[in-house]
Order: structure tokens, then C-alpha cells, then sequence
């Protein structure tokens, strides 16, 4: 499962989305309504745990985290300074 599919589920299943095919990966969860600075805060919990990255307060900005392509885009990034630093983490995307 993509990081695109797996926030997706995660919008879908803790936020009121009225149709779930309008929720497209481009789509502002802030500007859109779907998410308000508490959501926000739960999916920084959700990537935390589900990717086992650290998010830092000055990394919660609107270019990592406002739409589903840019966390994806975000966790890819985070999990390729890991690597390069030479921590293990999980995979992006399971097979």
C-alpha cells in the first residue's frame, strides 16, 4: 500500500469527508475543510507512528503536509535523510 493510500484511509476513516471520490491527492485538507490545526496535529501523530519518522515543529508547514501528494512527497524526503544517515526505518511502500 502507497503512503498516498494509506493517509487517504486514514482521512477517510477519522474525518467527515461528505464524498470520498472528491478527496483527490492535490486537494488542500486545510482549505477544503476536511482537516482544521487539531486534525492536522493527529495526522503528524498518524505519520509519525505509521512511518516511524520524527516530524519537527518547523517541518509543519503547508509544503509538507497540505494535501496527500505532499506527505507522501514528505515521508519519501524523511525517509531518504534517514537512509542516508544510516537509519533503519520502514518502508515506504509494502509490497
Amino acid at each position: 500500500m502507497t503512503v498516498q493510500e494509506r493517509v487517504r484511509g486514514f482521512v477517510l476513516e477519522y474525518f467527515y469527508v461528505s464524498d470520498s471520490a472528491e478527496l483527490k491527492d492535490e486537494i488542500s485538507l486545510i482549505d477544503s475543510g476536511i482537516v482544521d490545526s487539531t486534525g492536522m496535529m493527529e495526522i503528524i501523530l498518524f505519520l509519525e507512528g505509521e512511518y516511524g519518522i520524527h516530524i519537527e515543529d518547523h517541518e509543519t508547514i503547508p509544503e509538507n503536509l497540505e494535501s496527500i501528494s505532499r506527505i507522501a512527497t514528505f515521508v519519501a524526503k524523511k525517509h531518504a535523510a534517514a537512509s542516508d544517515r544510516g537509519i533503519a526505518g520502514e518502508l515506504i511502500d509494502d509490497p
